[in-house]
């Protein structure tokens, strides 16, 4: 699976590494095609107003836009997606920052929804009728709840790890 992610943002703070494993995290949960590619680029509110105003034409910059490419749609059960370039996935982290203060969960965890929330839209996902918005958003926090305590063990597990070598 290549996934790349660019920080054209100038935010320094954000942990591309991380992005990338979230990302996976993500298609792998989606049973997206292990030779499915995405790209994740962050950008600064400049950029995304433009991108916001000529692709949606709504005025200022917004969080996240999704631009598929070749309509992938999740596997199935036992089945993983058809590989091809599932699209870009465009964050702006100040937003995210606005966002993540004004939800109480900082902006790393902003940062995870809006990955999560663009990579659900190139898989097809919507929430533009009641229906679709609950199945989206329940999916989302599913994958999203997966994923930190994934991260959790992971962190538990490297903590375990480096005590065990310093008592050596």
């Amino acid at each position: 699976m290549s996934i790349d992610v660019a920080n054209e943002s100038g935010v320094s703070s954000v942990d591309e590494e991380r992005l990338s494993r979230l990302a996976r995290h993500v298609l792998d949960a989606m049973r997206v095609h292990p030779l499915a590619e995405l790209s994740v680029v962050l950008v600064d509110e400049g950029p995304m107003t433009d991108l916001h105003v000529r692709w949606m034409d709504e005025p200022g910059p917004t969080d996240v836009l999704s631009f598929p490419m070749d309509e992938l749609r999740p596997g199935g059960p036992g089945r993983t997606s058809d590989p091809g370039v599932l699209g870009d996935v465009i964050i702006c982290p100040q937003v995210a920052e606005r966002q993540g203060e004004a939800a109480g969960h900082g902006t790393e965890a902003e940062i995870d929804l809006l990955c999560t929330h663009g990579i659900l839209h190139l898989l097809g996902y919507d929430h533009a009728e009641p229906e679709e918005h609950k199945e989206m958003f329940g999916l989302q926090g599913e994958i999203l709840a997966a994923w930190r305590e994934r991260e959790a063990a992971d962190t538990a597990g490297e903590e375990t790890t480096e005590g065990d070598e310093s008592a050596r």
